[in-house]
């Protein structure tokens, strides 16, 4: 028997439409389709379905207050449909922090270069999202209000949403006790399905003083990129924005690579500058998080600490590689806290990174390993 997926969205044609793509991977199985958000609540409790697929605007409950109301009830992983707009950013964004898993562009064109690929994408998707077991989330308000001043921040500590364990549960991750004693000039943090909720966590606990430079590399559409950055710098005590070309390189902070394009760092300033690039046009990422790495490993070296997180696929594991080979340390995330256990996995089982920690104690580890920077 497949994986159970409901199928939400107020169009008829949108729903005949994912379901005939889903029904065709013979380990996926559509057990419902529902029009309104009110309607998957209803079925969410009475089918148990393993996946949702969740459009946003829709009448009578639109789809953020459906996934708030289902992961309050019955915690299940949802992949939103999203337009590739600033609203349809916010929108996402807002999802994701209501408790959604992941998120895709609404027109299957914007998935991915040809029909068979954007129709793979979207079956891997929902697969991976099927094998995780998924908890009540922690909460909190749907939309944070930002605090103007980044110094009255100190006492700001947003949670995470949600609890994800993938099931059965694998050995958690170690806890990193003591410092190397390294120096460092940069942090660098990749990641994709789960990283927007994953980056906050990890970012909100960073004090406003931190005293390197970060780069964050997170797989994202252009439109996203931005209110994904400007919600993160209402949140965190560090700055973020996106990046940018000449952005010097400030301890404090956190420079987000534009959705669609390449971030790189060359040489200038005390810590190094930033240079975006479109790239090559058969790059699977837009962001890459192996480009800005092996750019890392030629300007900051050994003084790097390297971050993987929660995500699909491999991306990162050969820019990981070449940051080890200039002396980098590489750290993963541990399985247990994962949405989706691709590219830790992939950096773990090379042998490439040197730690697995749980996202809760991530924060933790890198305060402590850099306080020697």
């Amino acid at each position: 028997m497949g994986i159970k997926v409901l199928v939400v969205d107020d169009s008829s044609f949108f729903r005949r439409r994912v379901s005939e793509i889903v029904t065709k991977d013979p380990e996926l199985e559509v057990i419902g389709t529902a029009s309104n958000g009110l309607e998957a609540v209803k079925m969410a409790a009475e089918l148990k379905p393993q996946v949702i697929t969740m459009d946003i605007e829709m009448p009578v409950m639109d789809g953020i207050s459906a996934v708030r109301e289902i992961m309050g009830k019955t915690p299940t992983p949802i992949l939103m449909f999203s337009s590739l707009t600033q609203d349809g950013a916010k929108a996402t964004l807002d999802a994701l922090e209501a408790g959604a898993l992941d998120f895709l562009p609404k027109r299957f064109e914007d998935i991915a270069t040809n029909k068979d690929e954007a129709i793979l994408l979207l079956q891997q998707r929902i697969k991976a999202l099927g094998r995780r077991r998924v908890y009540r989330p922690i909460t909190r308000p749907a939309t944070p209000t930002p605090t103007p001043a980044k110094s009255t921040r100190a006492t700001t500590s947003p949670q995470l949403t949600r609890s994800v364990t993938p099931a059965p549960a694998p050995v958690r991750g170690t806890v990193v006790k003591r410092a190397s004693g390294k120096k460092y000039k940069l942090l660098v943090i990749g990641t994709s399905t789960g990283g927007p909720v994953a980056l906050q966590k990890i970012l909100t606990q960073l004090p406003a003083n931190y005293p390197h430079p970060i780069l964050l590399i997170q797989h994202m559409p252009s439109a996203f990129t931005p209110a994904f950055a400007s919600r993160l710098n209402g949140l965190c005590k560090i700055q973020v924005k996106e990046a940018q070309t000449g952005d010097q390189l400030r301890a404090g902070t956190a420079y987000l690579a534009p959705g669609g394009m390449q971030m790189m760092l060359e040489r200038g300033g005390a810590h190094g500058r930033i240079k975006i690039v479109a790239g090559s046009a058969d790059m699977n990422y837009k962001p890459c998080v192996d480009i800005t790495f092996a750019s890392a490993s030629k300007i900051s070296g050994r003084e790097t600490l390297a971050v993987v997180l929660t995500g699909m696929g491999a991306d990162g594991r050969e820019g990981a590689r070449m940051l080890k080979s200039a002396g980098a340390t590489i750290w993963a995330q541990d399985e247990a806290s994962c949405i989706v256990y691709g590219m830790p996995q992939a950096v773990t089982a090379a042998g490439i990174s040197s730690q697995s920690i749980a996202l809760d104690d991530m924060a933790e580890a890198i305060l402590r390993e850099s306080s020697h920077g």
